[in-house]
């Protein structure tokens, strides 16, 4: 294993186990009453499910055996079938410390193992042990059973738990609209967990409108239904009893403990009267008696690879981090650089009041110039700092694709490997956040459109198994992601009659291809004719292209029927500090990424053409569309000059001139965003503020090629 990877699992081994450290503690807080939340049980659940697929997927068995047992044990207790008491609570903590010490080992040496039989002995003590009492409060209910059989094991254990607790158990019916159920959903969920306790979220039965969500919150209460609904606030709800609220029943007797098995008394403990010194907890296997005990000591021995047994040093500095990694909010990174464009701003106007002092004959204007360049100097290494701190691999994105591949492909009864290329090539850690979405939406139509089944590949000649690519590479100041499938590819023909179907175009029209994959983006669009989980609603490659956009991108189809489809996303490495050059167009000054700025020149005389109503230029024997923004913006008339310019702007191979009146130089700009009330504005990718307090607007420049080269049939976004 390479150093970093070892690196990656030790920080992230860390993490995990400082947090089923905190929650442990929170747990054992709760002996008392013997009732612990279940957010609180899942979450110890699903963290040390995560160590144990942390380890298998490092190859670090042993770790990855003991985790497995833990999470065994906390499964049981998640379930009700033990009690929560301090015999468990010694155990987890105990089995924690025995995963701690086999991750610290490996920190040091990759091949570090010990003997974790005592701990596994143990949790099957405890797992064997008298289970706790359950009474069917189910009985006599009436419940419906077809509710009932969709039920988990958990979620049916966490129903007799609230009617135990006399909880009034209720049924949420609620429609959402198709676009906005995900956030409205979550918002009814976090309501009602303010109120209760949500037991399970099943689909519910919809009126037949494919625009429209239903769902069913089955949850427990102590509110009034009335009370509930009122508090909910929302339309479209019902709320169903299904069983009253009554005195809560007294809760289950906890499992007698198990008893402890004390060591043998040494000369310490005697001298004591039996009490146990912290120093002789420690006691080897080998010194118990030969017969079968119920449970080893409290302590594990620890032993060494070669199986000796150890007493721990006194002086280990066990408190020491494993790794020097620190994970840090990217908000606090966010907030990093803007102070540093902060700083860039008043660099700038300290650089405007040396040109002035030197403009009057001041000698101090040269003593500040210097002083501004060795300030520019830091900035820029403070700037790249922070940069590379911001600055993940896409593995991190692309690896979690192969859950969605492995699942989709199970459902869907097909056979689908993923391959994986340019994992390291690395992007702005908010734009890899942000591409999630549009990636898993384009890898799900690759999986649900494009890949045959098994056996219709075979009749077609292909593997019956097919290969979805994820390929990443950088280009410039660009990272462009491919998504490649060897599936049956796109018919154009198909697209044109859906096309026509829709009304986007007519049947007259002769669209080329690029047009056609164009209404793949159509909001409403879908070459399925029946409706299921995965397609036919239309809702998905809408989104991918709204998402791009947002990120300044660029988003591109090729296919050919019988062979596969590429989807090509091209997407700056980042969208925070961006060096721009600043333009004026009537009156008006605008930012363009200077990243995507190839070259300017001036507008002369006879250098426009017209080509079927819209402007072109001829640059070096290639023909580039031109795209004036006082007309695209619908700014005031005004007096052109004489001679403007042509900012050649461009993103991977698309190219447009965008026609200015003035260049007013290159600057560093912070882009802030307009926020989601302004989100509708074609070509403008945010706001920056200069450094004379003036704030100007940032081009999309991405947005602007799609929408010049959209009318003439080349695909943007």
């Amino acid at each position: 294993m390479s150093h970093q990877a070892l690196e990656e699992f030790l920080a992230e081994a860390e993490e995990l186990l400082e947090k089923l450290n905190q929650d442990l503690a929170l747990l054992g807080d709760s002996v008392e009453t013997g009732e612990a939340g279940p957010d609180l049980v899942n979450g110890v659940f699903r963290d040390a499910h995560s160590l144990k697929g942390l380890a298998g997927m490092f190859g670090f068995d042993d770790v990855a055996e003991l985790a497995h047992h833990l999470e065994n044990l906390l499964d049981h207790l998640r379930l009700g079938k033990i009690s929560l008491n301090h015999p468990l609570i010694d155990c987890l903590f105990d089995t924690l410390e025995g995963i701690a010490g086999l991750v610290k080992g490996k920190a040091e040496n990759q091949e570090f193992t010990q003997d974790i039989s005592s701990y596994l002995t143990r949790i099957e003590h405890l797992l064997s042990g008298p289970a706790a009492a359950e009474n069917d409060l189910l009985a006599g209910l009436t419940i419906d059973p077809a509710l009932l059989d969709v039920l988990t094991e958990y979620e049916e254990h966490r129903l007799q738990e609230n009617l135990r607790q006399g909880k009034c158990l209720v049924l949420v019916k609620v429609t959402f609209a198709l676009q906005t159920f995900d956030t409205e959903l979550a918002a009814v969920t976090e309501s009602l967990k303010k109120s209760g306790e949500v037991i399970s979220t099943l689909p519910g039965a919809g009126d037949g409108n494919l625009e429209m969500l239903a769902f069913r919150i089955l949850c427990g209460t102590e509110q009034e239904p009335e009370d509930l609904q009122r508090n909910l606030g929302v339309e479209n709800l019902e709320i169903e009893v299904v069983a009253a609220a009554r005195q809560s029943e007294p809760g289950p007797s906890p499992a007698p403990e198990p008893d402890q098995i004390q060591p043998e008394p040494t000369a310490s403990v005697a001298a004591n009267n039996g009490a146990k010194q912290p120093e002789e907890q420690f006691v080897a296997e080998s010194a118990q008696p030969a017969e079968p005990v119920a449970e080893p000591p409290v302590q594990s021995a620890v032993t060494t690879v070669s199986g000796e047994v150890e007493r721990p040093s006194q002086d280990d500095p066990s408190a020491r981090s494993l790794t020097s990694t620190v994970r840090v909010d990217i908000g606090k990174l966010d907030y990093l650089m803007n102070i540093v464009g902060e700083l860039a701003l008043a660099k700038g106007a300290i650089a405007q009041i040396c040109n002035d002092l030197q403009a009057q004959g001041l000698h101090q204007g040269r003593d500040l110039e210097k002083a501004i360049h060795i300030l520019e100097r830091r900035l820029n290494e403070l700037q790249g700092g922070v940069m590379d701190v911001r600055m993940v691999p896409v593995r991190q994105l692309f690896d979690k694709m192969n859950r969605i591949v492995r699942r989709m492909a199970f459902e869907l009864a097909k056979k689908v490997k993923l391959e994986i290329h340019g994992g390291d090539t690395e992007l702005d850690k908010l734009i890899v956040e942000d591409l999630a979405d549009p990636l898993m939406h384009i890898i799900r139509n690759a999986i649900d459109h494009g890949i045959e089944s098994h056996k219709r590949r075979r009749e077609l000649g292909k593997d019956e198994t097919g290969t979805i690519s994820l390929t990443a590479s950088q280009k410039g100041n660009h990272v462009v992601l491919e998504v490649r499938d060897d599936g049956k590819g796109i018919d154009p023909e198909l697209l044109r009659r859906k096309g026509i179907e829709k009304g986007l175009i007519s049947a007259d029209d002769h669209p080329n291809r690029q047009e056609l994959f164009g209404l793949l983006f159509h909001p409403g669009f879908s070459t399925c004719d029946e409706v299921s989980e995965y397609s036919g609603r239309g809702v998905g490659m809408d989104v991918v292209k709204s998402n791009i956009s947002a990120l300044s991108g660029l988003i591109e189809v090729e296919s050919a029927v019988g062979q596969g489809t590429v989807i090509s996303l091209t997407l700056p490495i980042t969208l925070a500090i961006i060096k721009a050059l600043v333009v004026r167009i009537t009156g008006k000054d605008y930012a363009i990424p200077l990243n995507s700025v190839l070259e300017t020149l001036m507008l002369e005389p006879g250098m426009l053409q017209t080509i079927e109503g819209r402007e072109v230029m001829e640059l070096r024997k290639q023909t580039l569309s031109l795209l004036r923004l006082d007309k695209f913006f619908q700014l005031s008339d005004a007096d052109s000059p004489d001679n403007r310019f042509v900012v050649v702007a461009g993103i991977a191979d698309k190219r447009i001139g965008i026609v200015v009146d003035e260049l007013c130089g290159q600057q560093d700009v912070v882009i802030k965003s307009l926020g989601k009330a302004l989100a509708f504005v074609k070509g403008i990718a945010g706001a920056a503020d200069l450094g004379n307090q003036k704030t100007i607007l940032v081009l999309d420049v991405g947005g602007l090629i799609g929408e010049t080269l959209g009318l003439e049939g080349a695909l943007g976004v």
